[in-house]
């Protein structure tokens, strides 16, 4: 599996995320600027005024807008309301790391190879795949208890049946000979819904917790199909 590939597809449902990498690809220097805006005017004040523009007018704004929150809101959350609005607090940073122009030029020149798509995982079954392709799932991780239940990325969630629909779509590429990979937390219904592929623990940082003495290396797991 240490093949380099040549062309990369990037999907997420998330149409918020989907425009900052597209923008990120396209207009890395339009975006920079705008995060240097944001750096400069940084406060509580700044902060929650922006939080509340939800229909900013074009997508760099709407990039560097959520660049910015993702920045500087409590422990880099991502998490909509019922109504699909970002509701995250901010968080209690010192001198936030806004903007950072080298690493998304980095991350720019890097997406000019890659195709992005606003797609549901299930579309994957219907391109067309063989073996010399690869797959990466990286879902909204199941909760491993009620505390940590946290799985709203968005207004419509990913729950226990998104995860069984997701384990369906691994063993359909998997039968077809496609190698796939994905992560996930470390709990029973990943295990179960895994069970037959290789399933590979490992440690991961996790920044995450309301205590920071809690924060730190949990495990999670990698599960192949090869």
């Amino acid at each position: 599996m240490a093949t380099r590939f040549e062309r990369a597809v990037l999907a997420d449902i998330n149409p918020q995320l989907v425009n900052v990498y597209r923008c990120v690809k396209e207009q890395v220097d339009e975006v920079v600027e705008l995060l240097k805006w944001h750096q400069q005017h940084h406060g509580q004040e700044y902060y929650y005024n922006l939080r509340r523009q939800h229909h900013l007018n074009t997508p760099v704004e709407r990039a560097a807008r959520l660049i910015y929150l993702n920045k500087t809101c409590y422990n880099g959350l991502y998490r909509e309301n019922s109504q699909g609005q970002f509701n995250v607090p901010m968080g209690k940073y010192k001198n936030p790391a806004i903007c950072d122009p080298a690493l998304l030029k980095t991350a720019s020149a890097i997406l000019q190879r890659a195709d992005i798509a606003e797609l549901p995982f299930e579309m994957i079954l219907d391109w067309p795949l063989s073996r010399q392709d690869f797959v990466y799932f990286d879902p909204p991780y199941h909760p491993i208890s009620i505390t940590s239940s946290f799985t709203r990325y968005n207004r419509y969630g990913f729950t226990a049946s998104d995860q069984e629909r997701l384990a369906h779509v691994f063993r359909e590429l998997a039968q077809r000979g496609i190698p796939v990979m994905l992560s996930n937390s470390d709990c029973d219904l990943v295990r179960k819904l895994y069970t037959g592929f290789p399933i590979h623990p490992i440690q991961a940082a996790r920044a995450i917790n309301s205590k920071a003495g809690r924060r730190g290396k949990i495990q999670e797991l990698l599960i192949t199909s090869y």
